[in-house]
């Protein structure tokens, strides 16, 4: 009994292992080809093939390719979360919170706008994607926290609206359609952020 039970503690890392090594070459894979190709020209299948792993496996392991997408931000959002909650400021803790908010928005357009197709993606794979996400919610979170500590009246309101204005379909129609450049934009959404920690008298606490 001891000799199987050892065998079978024994084989579960080398699974947990195969699983970690065959997630890390779909995603190579899928972040290759994305960049290549486009991400509406891209299938599932390319990508198992490019990857050298069976189809369910992908499908098993990842459900579509809004959830392939939601997979590759994923570590680029964990490190803008790490840097909201730990990081220097203003983006971290130790500046005003406008100051904060201001940084936030020029971040996470930044991350938009570089992940374009991917963020767009898992935004739309169904209606209301986007906000089912934890990654959003921690968003919504932080912004209303600071909106709360900038005394802005309705918090919830004012994170709802800042975030609306920064998806990937919005920040396309600000790159592609309206031509607009990074630095303008990034320019003009901080004082939107601004302008929305605005307190009940048009000013904001420091």
């Amino acid at each position: 009994m001891v000799r199987g039970v050892d065998l079978m503690a024994g084989d579960v890392p080398r699974e947990r292992a195969d699983a970690a090594r065959n997630r890390r070459k779909v995603l190579a894979a899928a972040g290759e080809l994305f960049a290549a190709r486009g991400v509406a020209a891209v299938s599932m299948d390319d990508v198992a093939a490019a990857a050298e792993v069976g189809k369910g496996t992908l499908y098993r392991r990842f459900g579509d390719k809004s959830g392939l997408a939601a997979a590759l931000l994923d570590e680029r959002e964990s490190q803008l979360q790490q840097e909201l909650l730990s990081g220097p400021p203003p983006l971290g803790p130790g500046a005003p919170p406008v100051e904060r908010l201001a940084a936030f928005t020029a971040a996470y357009l930044a991350y938009v706008d570089a992940h374009l197709d991917v963020v767009a993606l898992s935004q739309t794979a169904s209606p209301g994607a986007r906000l089912r996400t934890g990654s959003h919610r921690f968003w919504l979170l932080h912004c209303r926290i600071l909106f709360t500590a900038a005394g802005a009246p309705d918090p919830d309101l004012r994170a709802d609206a800042l975030l609306a204005a920064l998806t990937a379909e919005q920040v396309r129609h600000w790159r592609h359609d309206e031509g607009r450049e990074l630095a303008g934009l990034t320019r003009a959404v901080s004082a939107l952020a601004r302008s929305l920690a605005a307190s009940h008298d048009g000013s904001s606490k420091p």
